[in-house]
C-alpha cells in the first residue's frame, strides 16, 4: 500500500529545494544590483577628484602649437609662485580671450574638475562682475575690466603617474592646483574676491557672490557673549587687505583671537560651518581630506579673530581663522565696505608643498 504524501509537502522535492535556491538567488542579485547602483552613483565625485589629468589633456590637445607654448611651463618654474588677484597687464599663460568657444568649454571643464558646484558658480559670478564693474565705473573700453582676461597655465605634464599643477587666475580669482598620482593634493592659494560685494544697481542688482562667507561669519560673531568678544575682537581696526597678501609663504605671527576650545558646542558648530564654506569651494573628496587634516592637527588649536565694524553696514571689517594647517582670511574694507577679498592658505600643501617638488625631481632623475 502506497504511503500518501501530505498535501503540505511538495511531491517533487527537487523542485521544492530548487525553488528555495531560486528565490535566494533573486534576492542576492537584487542586493548586488542595489550595491552596483550605489557605487555608480558615487562615480562623478570620484572622477572629479581622481582623474583631473583627463580634462587637462583634453584642454591641451585642443590648443595649437602657438597656444601651447603660452600655456605650458615646467612644474618647478618660479612663475608658479608668482600669484596675484588684482588687475594686471602682464599675466603669464593663455587668456580666455585667446580661446575658441570649444577651447573655453574644455578650460571650464578642467576648472569644474577641481571645484565643487558652489565653488565653480562663485568663480563664474566673479568673472561676470567684470562686466558690472565696467558699467559702474563708466569705462568706455574693455581693457581694464574684461571677463576674458583670466589666464591658464599648466605646470608640468598632466599624466596619471606624474606630478603637475595648473593655475587659473585673473582679477579677484587665483587658484593654484597641484596633482600627484592623479590625485588633487592642493588647491591653494585659493583666492576669491568680489567687487562689488553686493551689486547696487542694474540688471544684477542684489547679486552677492560671497554671501555665504559673509552671513556665516556674522552668525558666529553674534553668537559670542560680551566676555568672549573681548578676546575675539581685535583692539586694532580692520586692515586694508588680507594680511598674507600674495606672499609665497602664508604666515601670520600674531596669535590673537578666541580659541575653539573656549566655545560652547553650538558656537563650535557655527565656526565649523564657516570653515566648511571655504573648504567646500573644492571637490568633496579633496575637502574631506582638508577636514581630516584639521581634525588631526586638533580643532582646539583653531583661533578666530574679528576686526572692525560688527554690523557690516557700510563700515569695514575683517576676520580670519588660523590653525596649524590653515589660514582663512576675509576682508571687506575697500569701496565703502562693498569690496571683498577672501583667501584659503594650506600651511602644509600650499602650491603642492615640498612633497610635490620632491616627487617631480625623482621623475626627472
Amino acid at each position: 500500500m502506497k504511503r500518501k504524501i501530505p498535501p503540505t509537502v511538495p511531491r517533487n522535492l527537487f523542485v521544492y529545494v530548487f525553488g528555495i535556491f531560486k528565490d535566494t538567488r533573486i534576492l542576492v542579485m537584487k542586493a548586488l544590483f542595489i550595491l552596483m547602483i550605489s557605487v555608480l552613483s558615487q562615480k562623478p565625485a570620484m572622477t572629479q577628484s581622481r582623474q583631473i589629468d583627463i580634462p587637462a589633456k583634453d584642454f591641451l590637445n585642443s590648443l595649437n602649437d602657438e597656444q601651447r607654448q603660452k600655456t605650458i611651463y615646467k612644474l618647478d618654474d618660479k612663475e608658479r609662485y608668482n600669484w596675484h588677484y588684482f588687475p594686471k597687464s602682464d599675466r603669464k599663460g593663455i587668456s580666455l580671450n585667446e580661446l575658441t568657444g570649444d577651447q573655453k568649454e574644455k578650460a571650464f571643464a578642467l576648472l569644474k574638475s577641481c571645484l565643487s558646484t558652489s565653488g565653480y558658480e562663485k568663480t563664474i559670478d566673479i568673472i561676470n562682475l567684470e562686466n558690472v564693474l565696467r558699467v559702474l565705473e563708466n569705462r568706455s573700453d574693455n581693457e581694464y575690466r574684461n571677463s576674458g582676461k583670466y589666464f591658464i597655465i599648466i605646470f608640468g605634464d598632466p599624466h596619471p603617474k606624474n606630478s603637475w599643477g595648473w593655475r587659473f587666475e585673473g582679477h579677484h580669482i587665483s587658484f593654484s592646483f597641484a596633482a600627484m598620482n592623479n590625485t588633487l593634493i592642493s588647491g591653494t592659494p585659493g583666492f576669491l574676491g568680489s567687487n562689488p560685494a553686493i551689486v547696487p544697481s542694474g540688471p544684477q542688482k542684489g547679486k552677492q557672490p560671497l554671501k555665504e562667507e559673509t552671513e556665516a561669519a556674522f552668525s558666529f560673531l553674534h553668537s559670542l557673549t560680551s566676555q568672549q568678544l573681548q578676546t575675539a575682537v581685535s583692539k586694532s581696526g580692520a586692515p586694508g587687505d588680507i594680511i598674507t597678501f600674495v606672499s609665497r609663504e602664508a604666515k601670520i605671527e600674531s596669535n590673537e583671537g578666541i580659541t575653539y576650545a573656549t566655545l560652547t558646542p553650538s558656537q563650535q558648530s557655527l565656526l565649523m560651518k564657516l570653515i566648511s564654506i571655504y573648504i567646500h569651494r573644492y571637490t568633496k573628496l579633496f575637502a574631506d581630506d582638508m577636514i581630516r587634516e584639521l581634525n588631526a592637527a586638533g580643532l582646539t588649536n583653531l583661533r578666530f579673530l574679528w576686526a572692525g565694524a560688527q554690523s557690516g553696514e557700510g563700515k569695514g571689517y575683517y576676520y580670519r581663522i588660523q590653525g596649524p594647517t590653515i589660514i582663512i582670511e576675509f576682508d571687506n574694507t575697500q569701496g565703502n565696505a562693498n569690496h571683498i577679498h577672501s583667501v584659503v592658505r594650506d600651511l602644509k600643501d600650499d602650491f603642492g608643498g615640498d612633497a610635490l617638488l620632491e616627487h617631480y625631481k625623482k621623475e626627472h632623475q
